[in-house]
């Protein structure tokens, strides 16, 4: 993340987009809102941008952003539940 130029900071987004996602995701999948499972490292989400997005144009990273906050809008209220029982929300 800090090898990222400001100036193209859209990929710095992406990828706390995909962190984001896989989280809300990982709390409705295990029914954890445990701080290893709610804030993991960063790098299975630094993987999944190298590995699905790093050689990506500029538009194609703002559309993979737009699927990845769709995805977590999609299981949040679901997470927030989740951790409002756990009290970490």
């Amino acid at each position: 993340m800090q090898e990222i130029p400001l100036r193209q900071a859209y990929q710095r987004l992406l990828v706390q987009d995909i962190y984001r996602a896989q989280n809300l995701e990982r709390i409705v999948e295990t029914g954890s809102c445990a701080c290893e499972i709610q804030f993991p490292s960063w790098d299975e989400a630094d993987g999944a941008f190298r590995e699905r997005h790093a050689s990506d144009e500029r538009w194609e990273m703002l559309e993979a952003s737009d699927a990845y906050n769709r995805r977590a809008n999609d299981v949040r209220f679901k997470a927030k539940a989740i951790c409002e029982a756990a009290g970490n929300w």
